[in-house]
C-alpha cells in the first residue's frame, strides 16, 4: 500500500483510510494459511484450539456460536458475508447461508476464475463483491446495527489458471511502463541458505511459475499490483456508500488480509513459512468515532488475527468468550498500550506436510525463533529481526547467542502446550 511505503502502487482509498484511522504496522497471522487464518479470524483463536487444520474441517456448531458473527447476530446486529469464507467443505459453507442475514458466501480455496469466460459481462470478481456490498448497504434500514464481512479474493492466485493473478479489465493498463523493483532477497544467494527441504518445497515449485525470469517477476507483480489497485477502488465505492447512506460517522472499518506472501523472497511464492513477508500482513482499523487528534496513528504493538472477533465483540459492546485467545485492539486504538499487551506470540504451521515443511515457533519484538518439525529433519533458526530485519544472518549456531536460543526453545515447548 501507498500508506506502508510503496511509492509505485495505487492505493489512494486504503491511503485515506489510513489517515483517517491506525495503521498497525507490527500486525502478524498466526498460522499463515487461509483455512486456519480464517478460523482464527472468526473464532479468536489459535489453530491448536479451535482445531481447523485443513481446507475440510469446520467449525462445530457449539464452535459457531462462540464466532464474532454468529454473537452479535445474537446481539441484534443484521450479518452479511460476501466472498470467500475459506473453513469447511463446499457442503458445510452452503450451510452458513442460513446463519446470516444477507449471503454471498463462496466455497473453494483458488480454482475460480476472477473473470468467468461465460460472464458476458466481464464483471471481475472483485467488481462482483464491490456490487454485493454496495447491495447489503442499500438494503439496510435503521432499525438494526450491521455487520458485514467483506472476503476478496484477490490477490490470492487463481491457481492452474493460465492468467493466475488476471485483473480487472479497466486495469489492464496500470503499470504497464513501471519497473516493479525486485525485492533484495530474491537473489540465488538467499535462495541457498534455505535448508534443502525448503529448497524443493511447493513455494518452489510455484516461484518456477512466477518469478523465475525477470520477465516472469515483472509480469506477475504488474498484476499483482493491479488486483491491489482493484481491491482499493472497491474500498472506496463502500467508503462512499457509507457517506452517503449517513452511516460513515458510525461505521467501525477494518482492512487486513489473511496471509502473507512471497514475492520471489529467498527464491520462493506463496506463503506458509515462518519468515516475515509470510506472516506480516496489513492492518489498518478507523474509527470514525475517535477524536482527530487519534487518528492518522501509526501502531507499533505487536497484534494478531486472533484479536479481530474480541475487538468487534468490544466495540458492540457484547461480551467476550472466555475460550478467546486474541485481545481487544480497542485500548491500542484510543492510544493507550496496556502495560501487559504481549511482546510476542506462537507460530505454527502444519498443513501438507509432505509439499509444505512444518514450523513452529516464537515471534518476539526483537527475536525470531523458527523451529522446522517432522517429517523434515528438526532444526532451529534464530534473527534478530531488531538489527536484521530481512533474516540475512541465522544466529542458531552462534555461540554468542546460546543463552537467547535456549530461552526461545524453552519458551517454544511451553507456550506449545498452554495454548489448546
Amino acid at each position: 500500500m501507498g500508506c506502508a511505503g510503496n511509492r509505485l502502487i495505487r492505493t489512494p482509498n486504503l491511503d485515506r483510510l489510513a489517515a483517517n484511522g491506525a495503521r498497525f504496522r507490527n500486525h502478524f497471522v498466526t498460522t499463515s494459511i487461509c483455512c486456519v487464518s480464517r478460523a482464527s479470524i472468526f473464532t479468536g483463536q489459535y489453530e491448536r484450539r479451535h482445531g481447523i487444520g485443513d481446507f475440510k474441517t469446520p467449525l462445530t456448531t457449539a464452535q459457531w456460536a462462540q464466532t464474532y458473527p454468529a454473537l452479535l447476530c445474537a446481539a441484534g446486529y443484521r450479518t452479511g458475508f460476501i466472498g470467500k469464507f475459506g473453513v469447511g467443505d463446499a457442503k458445510y459453507i452452503a450451510s452458513k447461508a442460513a446463519d446470516f442475514d444477507f449471503w454471498r458466501g463462496l466455497p473453494g480455496q483458488a480454482g475460480e476464475w476472477f473473470i468467468d469466460p461465460k460472464d458476458p459481462s466481464q464483471t471481475h470478481a472483485t467488481a462482483r463483491f464491490g456490487n454485493e456490498a454496495l447491495e447489503f448497504l442499500d438494503d439496510r434500514t435503521d432499525v438494526r446495527p450491521f455487520c458485514l464481512s467483506i472476503s476478496f479474493n484477490s490477490p490470492h492466485a487463481r491457481d492452474g489458471k493460465p492468467r493466475e493473478f488476471q485483473p480487472d479489465l479497466r486495469d489492464e493498463p496500470l503499470y504497464a511502463a513501471d519497473p516493479i523493483p525486485v525485492p533484495k532477497t530474491a537473489s540465488d544467494d538467499y535462495f541457498r541458505l534455505l535448508p534443502e527441504f525448503v529448497k524443493k518445497s511447493e513455494g518452489r515449485r510455484r516461484w518456477a511459475k512466477r518469478f523465475a525470469t525477470p520477465e516472469m517477476f515483472q509480469g506477475t507483480m504488474r498484476d499483482y499490483y493491479r488486483l491491489v489497485t482493484g481491491i482499493d477502488r472497491e474500498v472506496g465505492r463502500i467508503v462512499a456508500k457509507l457517506a452517503g447512506r449517513g452511516l460513515a460517522d458510525n461505521t467501525v472499518i477494518i482492512f487486513t488480509s489473511d496471509n502473507g506472501w512471497f514475492a520471489g523472497e529467498r527464491g520462493l511464492a506463496d506463503k506458509w513459512l515462518m519468515y516475515e513477508e509470510s506472516i506480516r500482513v496489513p492492518l489498518i482499523i478507523v474509527d470514525p468515532r475517535l477524536p482527530k487528534p487519534k487518528r492518522g496513528r501509526i501502531v507499533d504493538a505487536l497484534t494478531l488475527n486472533l484479536d479481530f472477533a474480541p475487538t468487534m465483540l468490544e466495540l458492540a459492546g457484547v461480551p467476550v468468550p472466555a475460550g478467546v485467545q486474541g485481545r481487544s485492539l480497542a485500548p491500542l486504538l484510543n492510544g493507550t498500550r496496556p502495560a501487559d499487551w504481549r511482546t510476542d506470540f506462537f507460530y505454527e504451521h502444519h498443513y501438507g506436510p509432505n509439499i509444505i515443511p512444518p514450523s513452529e515457533g516464537i515471534r518476539a519484538e526483537r527475536w525470531v525463533y523458527l523451529r522446522w518439525l517432522a517429517p523434515n529433519p528438526e532444526s532451529e533458526e534464530l534473527y534478530d529481526v531488531q538489527a536484521d530485519s530481512l533474516e540475512q544472518r541465522n544466529l542458531a549456531a552462534d555461540p554468542a547467542y546460546s543463552a537467547t536460543l535456549d530461552a526461545l526453545r524453552a519458551q517454544w515447548r511451553r507456550t506449545g502446550l498452554g495454548l489448546k
